[in-house]
């Protein structure tokens, strides 16, 4: 299909939010609205209050690009918005996007499927630390169940750490879920349609990958070929997509792994509206195979005009 610029009609960039990611949305959102301006789209940002569906009804829009990270924007609420209005929009749509964000529910899917996900167990408070000890042993991560960007999570080396991590963990969300440690790299592989991209590998001085380590500091190290195998790539790339389906992903996101000392991969979580910053993982994927900044915005945009939603 020859998609022109004038296909998409009225864009409204739809970032900000009222998530704790709010200030990385801000600035993906920055970044997608210069893109598809360079590409010529009648793109306008939108940073999105407790009004989005007045500003949405009244702007006269065509479609949205979400790029609102967290509660409100990435677990199916603005995805339900914009169906109810009858707007097309860049993504996975409201199921998918509800499951993909909630990292206990989506850990649940993939142990029914036999994929590999690290043990886990929801800590509902200091009664179930004696369980967890027993059931995962330390190290292990806490972290919120719906949180993205690594904010509230924690690496507990001991029994004595656990109720700090948990009440940091509970700061934001009512729902803490406990993940065993696997020692070894982190990878991750961005999705586009159908195409799992090149694999990054990310290497950083900080104990674990944080929001310090993504958004705050020149030291996380990105690696791109990912030093894997030819093999281990491609089947790191294919259990991407199989992680990305199974939650009923769509469009464009991103899938983290660990990799452990033996060489097995170990699915994290599934981003569905993935940062989209300088320091951002999915543009460094797609300029390794080839694709600038506003040729992936382009890309993602047509999504819209498929209505697979």
């Amino acid at each position: 299909m020859n998609v022109q610029a004038a296909d998409f009609g009225k864009v409204a960039v739809l970032m900000g939010g009222w998530s704790a990611e709010r200030a990385i949305s801000l600035k993906s959102g920055a970044a997608v609205l210069a893109g598809l301006r360079k590409k010529g789209v009648d793109a306008h940002g939108v940073d999105v209050g407790r009004d989005v569906c007045e500003v949405l009804k009244t702007g006269g829009f065509d479609r949205a690009f979400i790029v609102l990270h967290g509660r409100g924007g990435e677990d199916g609420v603005i995805q339900g918005v914009l169906e109810t209005l009858g707007l097309p929009y860049t993504g996975t749509g409201v199921l998918g996007s509800a499951l993909a964000m909630d990292k206990m529910r989506s850990k649940q899917l993939w142990s029914g499927m036999g994929l590999p996900t690290p043990a886990y167990m929801q800590v509902r408070g200091e009664n179930d630390f004696g369980e967890v000890t027993e059931a995962l042993g330390f190290p292990l991560m806490l972290k919120p169940v719906h949180e993205g960007s690594s904010i509230g999570i924690s690496k507990v080396e001991n029994v004595a750490a656990l109720p700090q991590a948990w009440e940091l963990a509970h700061q934001f969300d009512s729902a803490v879920l406990a993940e065993r440690w696997i020692a070894g790299n982190e990878y991750t592989v961005a999705v586009l349609g159908d195409v799992a991209l090149p694999v990054i590998r990310l290497e950083t001085p900080h104990e674990i990958y944080d929001y310090a380590a993504k958004y705050e500091t020149d030291t996380t190290g990105y690696f791109i070929p990912s030093g894997l195998s030819p093999a281990a790539e491609q089947s790191m790339q294919e259990l991407a997509l199989q992680a990305f389906r199974a939650v009923g992903a769509t469009g464009w996101g991103r899938v983290d792994f660990m990799l452990d000392t033996q060489g097995r991969a170990w699915l994290v979580e599934v981003n569905t509206v993935p940062g989209m910053t300088d320091h951002s993982l999915v543009p460094m994927a797609a300029a390794a195979a080839g694709m600038d900044f506003p040729e992936l915005v382009w890309s993602i945009l047509c999504s819209s005009l498929e209505g697979a939603q």
